[in-house]
């Protein structure tokens, strides 16, 4: 596995543990997380998006992320992106997510 490769699952182990603080499921499974784009210089900039826009625990959720992510020894930089394109919904839940949440 490369280099990058292994990085990244790193970083997607290290984003399971980002909770939104109102929903007892990680920020991942919940299909929160587009894109983690690791540049040649370890660079992460992570594309995400909320539930909802008007999130009350949206600073909270952001931070946690960056300062985790950043934590993941070998990561250099990190940038959170936060995007509402595509809107989020409960079809971007894993199945593990959607079973917690009683969707299944």
């Amino acid at each position: 596995m490369s280099d990058l490769l292994q990085l990244e699952s790193k970083i997607v182990n290290m984003l399971k543990t980002v909770y939104d603080p109102e929903i007892p499921v990680n920020v991942y499974d919940l299909g929160l997380i587009y894109e983690v784009d690791i540049d040649d210089d370890k660079n992460v900039t992570i594309t995400m998006t909320l539930t909802a826009p008007n999130c009350p625990a949206a600073d909270f959720i952001l931070e946690d992320v960056r300062y985790k992510v950043q934590s993941v020894a070998g990561v250099n930089n990190v940038i959170v992106d936060l995007t509402f394109e595509p809107e989020w919904n409960k079809d971007m839940l894993s199945e593990e997510a959607k079973l917690e949440l009683g969707f299944l």
